[in-house]
């Protein structure tokens, strides 16, 4: 085996290029040398009539050598580049082919018919899931790039920019400078009783799940265990809907909270919820295969600091260890946390110089189509920039201040999504968290449940789950029902996913991906924003549910002053 191996790597190395003889290199070098030669033996026609050879014909012949030298030379590195990566290819597909595989079934005894009835109903067990290793985030790579981390000042510098901006006008309007932010004030409004609400619900996730799971388990080795299993499943899914489902929405509508509040109790309410299902999902298979063989005294159940670990870990996929580093860089979790604020500050300042003046006015014009258009292209560049400072601020600058903290080692949060030439890349690539977590405990338990027939409905159905939170998210934080978000997940994405799917390849297709992100952030800023100041602006006084479903910026037209009726 070990001969067949070395065998296989020496032919991969012989498949190295080897440097390649350019005929037109050496002709030009041979023609240009040779003239000169003749040039020189002639004496004629290059020399002129006080010796002195002509500056302006060698300067060409020099320039022209010069260029063929550097089209060679990208010639040449384009090959060896292109067979480097074939040759590293290669290795990589050979070394896993390496890995242990099971042994045939010619070398396996006869399998009874309990043993069959297993493997019938056999589950992928936790080790087979995602894996986790040890790897950096892809933005704290390319920062140490120099190119690419003047990229990352040019977006502080247009910072200063929205700082400078806002001073002077408002040094201008007010003749003094206005350091109150008062949207910030207000979005992160009822503050204590975020905390409040926050902390009792972390701590239910933290007993209530577990101490479920600890009952189930042990009652597995009791009579009528699906009749526990029963019993306690139902306790679960009680909980997953009432404690953490209900609860904290009745606190966030009751108290009319604001909405950096708000978001703050739902996103925290659905990571726990998803932490949950994954913490049961991925344990529940290795209690059920111990209670079948009985294999020792009792089930292998997770630690409660285990438990806990993983309920801040930044994953959604539960194991009962994770890689881990040696030490906590402090310095590096002050420097992320620092950017959180400063993303902050940089979107306070995207609103309010980019957003609010612009949607104050449109609310007080009536709905139409001209309207509209100005209005998605308008908010294209804020709702672009609060693209990016929700990635760079969650999926990596506060993923990553608390990786460090619990030195977490799996840093993949995210993947070059930039680069996706397919919307099905896109998805797959902008939030690996989410991903990894629909993928596992929806796609492929949905083709577990489905016997591996409805893949096209397995993927409907993961769409249609993403679309249905994603607009319960906004519904709940917003005050208001308008399903801008879920229509272009249902509508748009879907058909962009059948559409630029995984075979579209080339710089065109990354184009019209971009293309299409940034008017679909457009459109949501625009619509949003309009239903916002339209709810505030023309209020319901008795409103029907009827016309709490209608849109109020479709109707919303105030009476400016010097307007007539």
């Amino acid at each position: 085996m070990d001969s067949e191996d070395d065998s296989g790597l020496r032919s991969r190395s012989r498949a190295l290029p080897k440097m390649p003889i350019f005929p037109d290199l050496n002709s030009s070098i041979v023609g240009d040398s040779s003239p000169g030669e003749d040039q020189q033996g002639n004496g004629d026609n290059h020399i002129t009539s006080n010796g002195k050879i002509e500056v302006e014909h060698m300067i060409s012949k020099k320039l022209q050598l010069k260029r063929k030298a550097e089209h060679l030379k990208s010639d040449l590195m384009r090959q060896f580049d292109s067979q480097v990566s074939e040759f590293v290819d290669s290795l990589v597909e050979e070394s896993a082919s390496l890995e242990p595989v099971p042994v045939p079934a010619v070398f396996s005894p006869p399998l009874s018919d309990k043993e069959r009835s297993k493997l019938k109903h056999f589950r992928p067990p936790q080790g087979q899931g995602k894996q986790f290793v040890n790897r950096r985030s892809l933005l704290d790579e390319l920062f140490e790039v120099n190119h690419i981390r003047t990229i990352y000042h040019m977006f502080i510098a247009l910072l200063i920019l929205f700082i400078l901006s806002t001073l002077v006008v408002d040094f201008i309007d007010e003749g003094r400078l206005v350091l109150d932010f008062d949207l910030l004030v207000y979005a992160f409004g009822q503050f204590p009783l975020v905390v409040c609400t926050w902390i009792c619900m972390f701590l239910s996730v933290l007993l209530v799940p577990y101490t479920l799971f600890q009952l189930w388990s042990q009652s597995q080795s009791v009579s009528h265990p699906k009749l526990w299993s029963l019993l306690f499943g139902s306790a679960f899914l009680l909980y997953q809907a009432l404690g953490l489902g209900f609860l904290p929405t009745y606190m966030v509508v009751s108290n009319s909270m604001p909405p950096a509040s708000c978001f703050i109790i739902i996103l925290e309410q659905v990571r726990l919820m998803m932490k949950a299902h994954s913490y049961v999902r991925e344990n529940v298979p290795r209690v059920l295969a111990w209670a079948k063989d009985k294999t020792s005294p009792g089930p292998v159940v997770p630690q409660i600091s285990q438990y806990l670990y993983f309920l801040f870990a930044p994953t959604l996929i539960y194991r009962d260890k994770y890689p881990r580093n040696p030490v906590i860089r402090w310095g590096y979790v002050a420097t992320k946390l620092l950017q959180v604020l400063g993303c902050l500050f940089y979107a306070y300042y995207v609103f309010v110089r980019l957003c609010i003046p612009q949607f104050r006015s449109i609310s007080l014009q009536l709905f139409d189509l001209r309207a509209m258009v100005l209005c998605v292209f308008n908010s294209i560049l804020p709702g672009v920039l609060v693209l990016f400072l929700a990635f760079f601020a969650f999926l990596h600058c506060w993923l990553n201040a608390f990786a460090e903290m619990l030195c977490f080692a799996d840093r993949m949060f995210y993947k070059d999504w930039w680069n996706s030439t397919s919307f099905a890349n896109y998805y797959r690539t902008w939030n690996v968290v989410v991903h990894d977590w629909l993928y596992y405990y929806v796609y492929r338990d949905f083709l577990w449940m489905s016997r591996k027939r409805f893949r096209a409905a397995a993927m409907l159905f993961v769409f249609t789950v993403s679309a249905v939170v994603h607009e319960y998210i906004l519904a709940i934080c917003f005050g208001f029902f308008y399903p801008v978000l879920f229509c272009l997940f249902m509508c748009f994405g879907m058909m962009f996913n059948f559409i630029l799917h995984d075979q579209r390849k080339g710089p065109i297709w990354n184009i019209i991906m971009w293309t299409s992100l940034f008017l679909g952030q457009g459109v949501i800023i625009c619509l949003y924003s309009q239903e916002w100041y339209a709810q505030r602006y023309c209020p319901l006084k008795e409103p029907s549910f009827i016309e709490l479903l209608k849109p109020r910026s479709w109707s919303c037209h105030l009476q400016r002053p010097g307007d007539t009726l």
